[in-house]
């Protein structure tokens, strides 16, 4: 049964109800709006390059950010770290258990480790003893290409049956000493593996789910492959935060999370862009003016729907839907029209000015309401 944005357009599905837990200030799970992820590229160790990074993304719409801390020097730099973060830092962890418990200590919000490779169960004991007294979550992160040896030889190969097997496990170390505030992230680089391990996952706990595709790729084909597994899984109403994982600037990983979650109506707020794909009926360079005005609208927080169009016959009515839009004819000349209609015939190098300037007073309007 579907559920209804604000617009009255039908959502893919109904999400799926969760623990809720917080990580600072964003709440996780229990129909909470899905959270956008990234990572900082940086060195820990600096944190004024980390600041300005993590500042960055979050103008750029990003929820949370996590941070590697692979040794005592990168922990050493999370407080003042914390103290400027205008949003709320996971702590990544692997292996030394003294490392999560100094990223408590400096008041991070989130630690993501693995239980079981941070040593023996007395010390899985501190680190939830330090999480518990400042009732920081626990980020659980399994990776396909990093199962405990004795799942990998059980089923042969990774799998995502091995994949929750290890979830499991590790839920258990936590929920052995009573605690449970836990999320988990499944993560293959293998698109159909995610799917299943996430769905696996989603019959048998109810925990809230961080989703990624890991080691996506490049941006072109890292979005693709993110859209296509993170899309499947939320369109089921799977997912409460997501990461969309790109061997490239961490700012394309958030433009792409964001695009992702409002193609589904997931997410709302911003300019969404309609641009037609150009065809001979168009005499103007339709692909740069689309490109320049998606990028000249990004930071806007208000909503609007912007439309750029190549033909000044058809344009209006195909991209009726939009608050605003330009369409380009011949000889020089277009249309700006709103909601459809027509209002103003322009000379066609005004209109993308005109454009932006008419989107930026509806998105700020909207955006004080």
């Amino acid at each position: 049964m579907g559920a209804y944005d604000h617009h009255g357009v039908t959502a893919i599905s109904e999400r799926r109800q969760t623990r809720a837990v917080r990580v600072g200030p964003v709440q996780v799970g229990s129909g909470a709006p899905i959270a956008v992820q990234s990572m900082t590229t940086t060195d820990t160790r600096d944190a004024a390059a980390t600041l300005v990074q993590v500042r960055a993304l979050a103008e750029a719409g990003a929820d949370i950010v996590r941070l590697a801390v692979p040794d005592e020097a990168a922990a050493a730099s999370l407080a003042e770290i914390v103290r400027e973060t205008p949003v709320p830092l996971v702590a990544d962890i692997h292996f030394d258990y003294r490392l999560a418990l100094a990223a408590l200590r400096a008041g991070m919000h989130c630690i993501r480790l693995n239980p079981g490779n941070i040593g023996s169960r007395e010390r899985v004991r501190e680190v939830v003893k330090a999480a518990r007294e400042r009732m920081v979550p626990i980020r659980i992160g399994v990776n396909a290409g990093s199962l405990e040896q004795d799942i990998v030889e059980a089923h042969g190969w990774p799998t995502a049956e091995g994949m929750v097997e290890s979830a499991a496990r590790h839920i258990a170390f936590l929920e052995d000493e009573g605690y449970r505030e836990i999320k988990v992230s499944l993560k293959a680089h293998d698109v159909a593996m995610t799917v299943r391990a996430n769905h696996l996952f989603a019959e048998r706990f109810e925990y809230p789910l961080h989703l990624g595709i890991t080691e996506a790729g490049t941006l072109l084909s890292g979005a693709v492959k993110s859209a296509a597994g993170m899309g499947i899984l939320l369109a089921g109403g799977i997912g409460d935060t997501i990461r969309v994982s790109l061997a490239a600037d961490p700012l394309e990983e958030v433009k792409v999370a964001r695009v992702l979650l409002k193609a589904l109506g997931l997410k709302f707020g911003g300019a969404t862009l309609t641009a037609c794909p150009t065809c001979g009926r168009c005499s103007v360079g339709m692909i740069p003016i689309a490109e320049r005005v998606e990028q000249r609208l990004s930071l806007l927080k208000g909503e609007v729907n912007v439309a750029v169009m190549g033909c000044e016959v058809n344009g209006p009515g195909e991209a009726a839907a939009a608050d605003v839009g330009v369409a380009y004819g011949h000889k020089g000349v277009g249309l700006l029209f709103r909601n459809g209609q027509i209002v103003k015939r322009m000379k066609a190098e005004e209109l993308e000015d005109a454009l932006v300037e008419e989107a930026t007073r509806i998105s700020e309007e909207r955006a004080k309401k």
